[in-house]
Parts: C-alpha cells; structure tokens; sequence
C-alpha cells in the first residue's frame, strides 16, 4: 500500500464530489488534497474521465511540483496547487472546476457582489474576481504564474485566504481552497449556487442594491461568530 493512502483516498473522494454536485462536464475540473507533515499532495491525474478513476489514480506531488509517486500525468493544474500550498500554509484541499454559472462570472470580469443573506451566511465581501493575467504571465509558465495571479490579488485587496476562501480568474474561471479537500468542495459548490443566484438576482433588478451592512454581519456572525448559533454544538 502506498505511504500515501490517506490523502489519495481524501482526494478521489473529493474529485467524486464534483460530477455529483453539477460542477464540472467531461473532465473539466480538479481537487487535491495535501499531507502537510509529508509535504506532499494528492492530485487528479489530467484527462482521466471521473467513471475511470480510482484512489490509486491519484497523482502524489511535492510543492515544487515534482511528481513523487503515480504512473500518470497530473492535472494540468497542479503548478497553481503547488504555489497555492508552497505560499498559504493553512490550506488542506484545492479544488478548480469550469462551473457554468462561476466561470461566467469569470469570463465578465468581474466580482460576484453580495446581494443576499446566502452570500453572507459564507462570506462578508464580494467574491473576487482577479484580472485576466499579463501576456508575459501566459507566455511564461502559465500555470505556476496563476497561482501568484490569486495571490497578489488577495494582496491588492488585503484580503485573507482564511476568511476568503475562493475566487474568479478573470477569463478563466473559479479557484476554492479550505481546510480540508471535503471542504474546498464545499466552497465549489457555494460559489457556484451564489454565482447563479447572483445573475438572476441582476436579470430581475439590474439596479439591485447589494446586502445592508447589518444583515452581512448577522448571517456571518450567526454561523462563525463567537456566538455562533447556527447549527448543532
């Protein structure tokens, strides 16, 4: 058995998750899961149907992206992991998809505001969307250079990873990170339901006013509040 189960069987489960849910069509999306002690993720393999996968498909990689166990090609995307993991130390699971309603907001360029009290049971801030990446980014190495595209974003608005754990790459699509890899998909699955709700929300009211100040802060603080009482203790 591979010194690697745990977090290979944490992330095949996570990368189920995403058909189920509605995130991702073909192969359109991807989860990792890291072993912090290790120094080591677990990682989709690229282009491998989710009905073909297995625990033992899972691509095993360092923070530098050498690839230290598996016999296939990881997700294209596993250089944004690395930097993602190598930079924010409290990150346990990464998850990209291409969702439909989260990668349009993507593709528009622009940040998902926070109408509604759903947004901010989650979230007190819009969902970031960073700018469409420099040419000299894409032509380099695209895809370690995307993961300091969300980084120097998070800079630029002083936000934390902690407290924000998602974001659009404008023209590209939606990036989601939490605790755990279970979590990450949480995240995907939030932001993809706000994205929806966000379009329908300015279809019916392009003048729509975003969520009062009071009701962001009561919804957020009611489930992760020192007072917190939503849900079971």
């Amino acid at each position: 058995m591979s010194n690697y189960q745990d977090i290979k069987v944490q992330a095949y489960l996570a990368n189920m998750q995403l058909p189920k849910l509605g995130l991702v069509l073909f192969t359109f999306g991807n989860v990792s899961a890291v072993d912090r002690a290790k120094g080591v993720f677990a990682i989709k393999p690229s282009g491998v149907p989710y009905e073909d996968l297995s625990p033992d498909d899972m691509v095993i990689v360092d923070f530098d992206n050498n690839v230290v166990e598996g016999r296939l090609r990881p997700s294209s995307d596993t250089k944004t992991h690395a930097v993602l993991y190598k930079h924010w130390e409290d990150i346990g699971g990464i998850v990209h998809t291409h969702s439909t309603y989260g990668t349009a907001w993507a593709q528009a360029q622009k940040a998902i505001p926070i109408f509604g009290t759903t947004h901010a049971d989650h979230l007190t801030v819009d969902i970031p969307c960073a700018p469409p990446m420099a040419d000299e980014m894409i032509k380099g190495n695209y895809e370690y250079e995307t993961g300091f595209q969300i980084m120097n974003h998070f800079e630029n608005l002083g936000l934390s990873y902690k407290e924000v754990e998602m974001i659009l790459v404008g023209n590209h699509a939606p990036f989601t990170w939490g605790k755990t890899a279970e979590k990450a998909v949480y995240n995907s699955a939030v932001l993809e339901t706000v994205a929806k709700m966000a379009l329908l929300t300015q279809q019916i009211n392009p003048q729509a006013p975003k969520l009062k100040d009071s009701l962001i802060k009561k919804h957020f603080e009611r489930k992760h509040g020192e007072g917190a009482y939503y849900g079971q203790e």
